[in-house]
């Protein structure tokens, strides 16, 4: 038996973190193939601007302004997705931030906000979505997490440990919705060409734009793979590095990064939008 394939036909599709970067991308891609594409983020402004470049598309967006880490905002946009404007049948949960973090200068808000959107955000809008389909018996949920969750990187103690959780539940949480009728895959990008990858704390290759980033999860959408990793090579490195012993990995991370040669960088670090934001 194949796993369902959300179509337009089938309701609609529900994008957070949909203002900026692969988000907005996504939005605009799917609505292009003729679905109905329900976004939410923070900012009302940039949200009508994507609803007014979506115009004359086959689909159509519809404005649901929300904070992730609002448990009481997300059931509010869950319920006037239900009763305003139709069938959740995706749910892509992509809002998140990444903060970089130096062991020698810790910030507990910089963990506070990572796990507030990035994991807590994540539950807020699975629990109504799971709720929504499972009533329906059927729905597909992604959940974005990152490549960064494959191992340990400098200045990854607090995005990296989300996005490690993200993949872990997504995993864990298969099991159940499988036998429910609920297809739920994970979307590990590496590097996307967004704000966050100009102010990455060590040097990155293989960075793909967000355009190709949204038609590679729009594809992924389709098939019946559990995880859309892109670019392949490059994530595929990481899986493999993570498979070394620690007396290896520390050493090849360091080598591969420079970090080690790096000054101690004193003082708190700004926040960085994450790739997927």
């Amino acid at each position: 038996m194949r796993d369902f394939i959300a179509r337009p036909e089938h309701g609609v599709v529900w994008i957070t973190g949909a203002s900026s970067g692969i988000g907005r991308a996504l939005a605009l891609k799917l609505a292009a193939e003729g679905y109905k594409v329900a976004v939410t983020a923070r900012s009302h402004e940039k949200l009508v601007e994507l609803q007014a470049e979506a115009r004359g598309l086959s689909g159509s967006i519809v404005v649901l302004d929300g904070d992730v880490t609002d448990a009481e905002d997300m059931e509010h946009v869950m319920a006037s997705i239900e009763y305003e404007h139709g069938t959740l049948a995706m749910a892509i949960l992509n809002a998140g931030v990444c903060l970089p973090v130096h062991g020698e200068d810790l910030n507990r808000a910089d963990f506070d906000k990572s796990f507030a959107v990035n994991l807590s955000g994540v539950v807020n809008c699975m629990v109504p979505a799971i709720g929504h389909m499972k009533a329906k018996g059927q729905g597909q949920i992604a959940v974005v997490s990152c490549a960064t969750g494959y191992g340990g990187l400098p200045t990854g103690a607090a995005c990296g440990a989300t996005k490690a959780a993200l993949i872990n539940m997504a995993e864990s949480l298969k099991f159940d919705l499988d036998k429910i009728g609920i297809r739920i895959q994970l979307v590990s990008p590496g590097f996307v060409d967004t704000s966050a990858a100009g102010k990455n704390a060590f040097p990155i290759t293989s960075v793909v734009s967000v355009e190709e980033a949204a038609q590679q999860i729009a594809a992924g959408l389709k098939s019946q793979a559990f995880e859309i990793t892109f670019p392949r090579r490059f994530t595929t490195m990481l899986k493999l590095a993570r498979l070394l012993p620690y007396c290896a990995y520390f050493p090849l991370v360091n080598r591969v990064t420079g970090w080690r040669e790096r000054p101690s960088s004193p003082g708190h670090h700004p926040a960085t939008p994450h790739p997927a934001e």
